[in-house]
């Protein structure tokens, strides 16, 4: 089934999240590509674009980054302050209610990462405009769904209800997955635990990467993964795409 993807859709998605499966998008801890990609670098300032309920944008946060959280979801947003504010780092993040398919930043930043966001766009170009936004020598950081032609464990039938936004309150991490937003998630997360992405929302690395002018971006990291979570319904497999690269100075 196809979605807009749009505030309507994500703002529906959140609400029904509280309905069907309260408190469970509380306390979950960061994506663990993040905390591996980014866990080294000096902080500097930081855009977690499509940030949900705020578990990465939160960890930065803790970690010394000055923080940009934009999502298009409200009640993502409001979730992700309560937490914050709950884990002491209020002052050093900025939420930002926004369509990340029209919204411009009036700054570049150090680190510009998206975890799972899929806005009302085309999703290789929303990534195009994500790497617009990284300062020099600053890093781009996309964990997004793998597309299902390099799904190594397709699945025929995937259900009647798969679609996630800006930040996916379906998949809801346990993991860095939150098992809920399927992120945690408003532009980007939004399916429920076990359901596939539509293919309009994911990508494979090389279609990233192929995006990137080798005379402007330096990779560092482009792959495609696949881990377990464990969660209410048993254990579930992602099918993960991951790149970082570094805006050549």
């Amino acid at each position: 089934m196809a979605h807009d993807f749009d505030k309507a859709y994500w703002e529906q998605r959140w609400r029904q999240g509280a309905v069907d499966r309260p408190g469970s998008m509380s306390g979950k801890p960061p994506n663990p590509y993040l905390v591996r990609e980014i866990g080294t670098l000096a902080p500097g300032t930081a855009l977690d674009a499509g940030c949900g309920a705020g578990a990465e944008a939160i960890w930065l946060a803790s970690q010394g980054w000055q923080v940009t959280a934009a999502d298009i979801s409200s009640e993502a947003l409001t979730r992700a302050a309560q937490r914050a504010a709950a884990s002491g780092v209020s002052e050093r993040l900025t939420w930002i209610e926004a369509d990340l398919s029209r919204w411009v930043p009036q700054t570049r930043f150090d680190l510009v990462t998206t975890h799972y966001a899929h806005p009302a766009m085309p999703q290789l170009e929303f990534y195009d405009r994500l790497a617009e936004w990284v300062a020099p020598a600053g890093t781009l950081l996309i964990v997004g769904h793998l597309h299902p032609s390099a799904d190594p464990d397709p699945d025929p039938d995937p259900g009647p209800d798969q679609g996630r936004g800006h930040g996916d309150p379906g998949h809801e991490r346990g993991d860095g997955h939150e098992q809920g937003h399927g992120h945690d998630r408003g532009h980007g997360h939004g399916h429920q635990v076990g359901e596939r992405p539509p293919a309009e929302a994911s990508a494979t690395a090389a279609a990233i990467t192929a995006r990137l002018d080798e005379t402007e971006w330096e990779i560092l990291t482009a792959e495609e993964s696949q881990r377990t979570l464990t969660g209410p319904r048993g254990e579930i497999t992602l099918n993960d795409v991951v790149v970082r690269a570094v805006r050549r100075p």
